[in-house]
C-alpha cells in the first residue's frame, strides 16, 4: 500500500513546464545573441572547448534533483506488510436520527451536532466491535456496511445532516429493521443497536419492532437527546429564524422520552438520555461490555514505512555528476569523446 505523508508538496510539479519554458526561451536568446558576434559554425571552431550538449546535460540533471526533490519531501511511504489482527469484540450498528428536529438547540451546539459527538466517542471505545452506521429520518438508510475499520465510521459520522434522507419525519421501527438486517450471520458474535434520537416516531410500529429484534438476539439501545421542554427547530428557508406549521406558528420539538423508553425496554437494551457530560457515553459502554464478545479476524496495514532516504540518495548522485559535467571539454578527459 503506497502513498505520500504530504501530498500537497505534489503541486509544485506545476511548476516544472514554467522552469522549462523558461530555459528554452533564455536558450533561443542566447543563440540570438551569439548569431550578432558571427556565423555559428565558425564560432564553434573558433571556440573548441565548448560543448553545448554538455550545457544541456547539466540542464537536465538539475530538473531532475528537483524533480527527485519534490518527490522526496512529498514523503512517498509503503505499508510494510499485511498483518491478520485477532480481535474480541461484538457487532454494532448505530442509527441516527437526522431529521430536521434534531437541528434544535435545547443541547449545545444542537441535537445532532452532540449526537454524532457521543457517537465518535463510543466509536473510539468499540474499537474491537464491528460497526454500521445507518441514518433515518422518514426513512432509513445504510450509511456504511457492517466493518471493523473503526476510523472509516468516524469519518462517514463526520458527514451526516438533514440533507442525506430527502423525506421528513422518524422512522425509528424502519432504522430497527434495517440494522438487524446489517448484521452478520454470525452466531458467536453479539449483537446490539444504539439508536439516537429525539423519540418523535411517526411510524408508531418501533416499539413492537423492538421487541421483534430483542428475539432475533439484537440488544436495542436507546439515547434520547434534547428535552421534554422543547427547542423550536431553526429554518433553513431565507428571511425566517424558525420552522413554522400551516397556521404560522412556531413549531417546538420536544424530546419523547416516554417513547425512547418503551423501544429499549421491548428491545432488551438501555434507554439514556443525552446531555452536555458524558454520562451517556460511560452508560452505554457498561451496558455494551455486558454482551459476549467473539473472535473476528481482521487484515491490516502495519506503520507505513518512510522512503524519502532513497530519493535524497538520487537527488544526492544527480547533483554530485552535475558538478563533475564541465560547460567546457574538461582537459583531463580531452581523449575521451563521450560528447561528440
Amino acid at each position: 500500500m503506497f502513498r505520500f505523508g504530504n501530498p500537497e508538496y505534489l503541486w509544485l510539479f506545476f511548476a516544472m513546464p514554467l522552469l522549462l519554458a523558461i530555459y528554452i526561451y533564455l536558450n533561443i536568446r542566447k543563440r540570438k545573441d551569439v548569431q550578432k558576434m558571427g556565423n555559428l559554425s565558425t564560432l564553434k571552431r573558433m571556440m573548441p572547448e565548448l560543448s553545448l550538449k554538455r550545457s544541456y546535460l547539466k540542464f537536465w540533471l538539475i530538473f531532475a534533483a528537483l524533480c527527485a526533490g519534490i518527490f522526496m519531501i512529498a514523503r512517498p511511504q509503503f505499508g510494510t506488510k499485511v498483518e491478520t489482527v485477532e480481535k474480541e469484540g461484538i457487532e454494532l450498528v448505530i442509527a441516527i436520527d437526522v431529521s430536521n428536529s434534531m437541528l434544535a438547540k435545547d443541547v449545545s451546539p444542537d441535537r445532532l451536532a452532540r449526537a454524532k459527538q457521543i457517537l465518535s466517542r463510543l466509536i473510539d471505545l468499540r474499537r474491537n466491535d464491528k460497526i454500521a452506521l445507518i441514518v433515518f429520518a422518514g426513512e432509513a438508510y445504510v450509511q456504511m456496511p457492517l466493518t471493523s475499520d473503526t476510523q472509516s465510521a468516524k469519518i462517514f459520522l463526520n458527514t451526516i445532516d438533514p440533507s442525506l434522507v430527502p423525506i421528513q419525519g422518524t422512522a425509528i421501527g424502519q432504522a430497527i429493521s434495517l440494522g438487524v438486517s446489517s448484521f452478520s450471520g454470525d452466531q458467536e458474535m453479539s449483537k446490539a443497536m444504539v439508536i439516537i434520537t429525539d423519540g418523535e416516531d411517526h411510524g408508531g410500529s418501533a416499539v413492537d419492532i423492538a421487541a421483534e429484534a430483542a428475539k432475533a438476539g439484537v440488544m436495542i439501545n436507546v439515547v434520547g437527546i434534547g428535552s421534554p421542554d422543547g427547542s423550536p427547530i431553526p429554518s433553513t428557508e431565507y428571511g425566517s429564524n424558525f420552522m413554522t406549521d400551516s397556521e404560522g406558528n412556531v413549531v417546538v420539538s420536544r424530546l419523547n422520552e416516554q417513547v425512547a423508553m418503551e423501544i429499549a425496554q421491548s428491545g432488551g437494551g438501555l434507554y439514556v438520555r443525552a446531555d452536555n457530560s458524558n454520562s451517556a457515553i460511560r452508560a452505554l459502554e457498561t451496558q455494551l461490555d455486558e454482551l459476549e464478545t467473539g473472535k473476528t479476524t481482521n487484515l491490516s496495514y502495519s506503520e507505513y514505512d518512510e522512503k524519502f532516504s532513497m530519493l535524497a540518495w538520487i537527488l544526492l548522485i544527480i547533483l554530485l555528476v552535475e558538478i563533475l559535467v564541465y560547460d567546457k571539454k574538461n582537459p583531463l578527459f580531452r581523449n575521451v569523446r563521450v560528447f561528440k
